[in-house]
């Protein structure tokens, strides 16, 4: 069956997920800044976090690993070639094609996700210092940044960081060979993309509607990629409006999903200061056919203009102070399962309360997943997982995963 994916809130059927690994083992206290991490992420708590995740996308579709798709990928010996191969393009070494010429599929999806720790010589073993022929990639399970789905096509990100490159080029083996991302073209292979200052990553594409995509302009996407995939939706996805949130140069903020989420087909949660008030963001309006941009008052109006009124909920409800905090830990950063119901982190009281107020359910996920509380069919609901580990690493749900098939809402 080929990807789909319209909305941000359809009922999910597939979904990729990385469970982190070794990976995050190559990150310390020195290497932590290279890798893009605030902190060190304890590995265990982060899997046990990780698996919770899992076993509730579970009871409501298939959930796909990258690791068990990319053994499946790599089995054919042609795809195998060309992967390594195009690693070595990236990192160049003799010692590194010998390595991994040899290996068997699973190891060799263990060391292009793990990296390749290199053989110290005399002076680095002096030093007592370690370096990698292939680095690690202990930010996969953030694996919306680097795949996304519009309609039926697939678009891998053109990442903004050399240290994630690699992660494009995984991505883009499952959706040109593996039969779970059979697409109808895939728009944009950013593990193509040589230009400079042209970077997109998945936390800042939202489609909204079969016809309506939103964006966020970040310190991750550029204008020219922003341009770039409008261009191809309006040519090939039937896209005819496209909303662009003008976003802060500030580290709480690196993509559009972590100061909004669509939660229902009339709900969203927002960081208040940059949609609400005198600090509210620039949002611009561009459709299909029409030259330019036009600059809307503020997202509300924006969306109102194409149809699509939705109503805010507050991160860290009416208090500045919550706001910051909430938000910093990925408070705006919900997953939805199907309309009006959504997968976030439980730690945010205030945040909460607000979605309480909202008319959703507050579901412990140890709960529902022992069935001592469900979800009905038509109720709203968030089904609130653990994750104090996995936040370290800069996201929530949304971010951990990236949906390859959901029903039109």
């Amino acid at each position: 069956m080929p990807v789909h994916v319209t909305s941000e809130i359809g009922a999910l059927r597939s979904v990729l997920v990385h469970t982190p690994g070794a990976e995050l083992l190559g990150v310390t206290p020195g290497t932590r800044e290279d890798y893009l991490y605030d902190d060190i992420i304890d590995l265990e708590q982060a899997r046990r976090e990780h698996r919770h995740l899992v076993a509730v996308l579970e009871r409501f579709g298939e959930v796909l690993q990258v690791r068990d798709v990319l053994t499946e990928t790599l089995a054919v010996d042609e795809v195998r070639d060309r992967l390594v191969s195009r690693t070595l393009d990236v990192v160049p070494s003799d010692a590194l094609a010998q390595k991994l010429g040899k290996l068997p599929v699973r190891d060799l999806v263990d060391v292009l996700v793990a990296g390749a720790v290199a053989e110290p010589g005399p002076i680095a073993a002096a030093l007592n210092e370690q370096g990698y022929m292939l680095p690690p990639l202990p930010n996969l399970f953030f694996t919306r940044d680097v795949g996304m789905v519009i309609g039926r096509h697939g678009v891998i990100g053109s990442m903004r960081y050399d240290v994630r490159w690699t992660e494009e080029l995984l991505v883009s083996a499952l959706f040109r060979y593996h039969p779970a991302f059979a697409n109808a073209g895939i728009l944009y292979d950013g593990s193509e993309e040589r230009r400079v200052n042209f970077n997109l990553e998945g936390g800042d594409v939202h489609p909204l509607r079969p016809d309506l995509v939103m964006l966020g302009f970040s310190e991750r996407s550029s204008p020219a990629a922003l341009d770039y995939l409008s261009d191809l939706c309006f040519a090939q996805c039937g896209v005819t409006d496209v909303i662009v949130v003008v976003m802060p140069k500030e580290p709480t903020a690196i993509h559009l999903d972590m100061i909004f989420t669509q939660v229902d087909r009339e709900l969203c949660v927002v960081y208040p200061p940059h949609f609400i008030g005198p600090e509210r963001l620039a949002v611009l309006h561009r459709r299909k056919g029409q030259a330019g941009v036009r600059e809307m008052p503020n997202l509300f109006a924006a969306l109102n203009a194409v149809g699509h009124s939705l109503e805010p909920i507050s991160c860290g409800g009416a208090d500045r102070t919550d706001q910051e905090r909430e938000q910093w830990g990925s408070a705006c950063n919900f997953l939805s399962v199907r309309p009006g119901v959504v997968v976030g982190y439980d730690r945010h009281e205030a945040t909460m309360r607000e979605m309480h107020r909202a008319g959703f359910r507050i579901v412990p996920a140890r709960k529902f997943l022992t069935g001592e509380q469900a979800v009905g069919a038509d109720e709203r609901a968030v089904i609130a997982i653990k994750g104090s580990e996995l936040v370290r690493g800069g996201g929530g749900p949304r971010c951990l995963t990236m949906p390859v098939r959901r029903d039109d809402p």
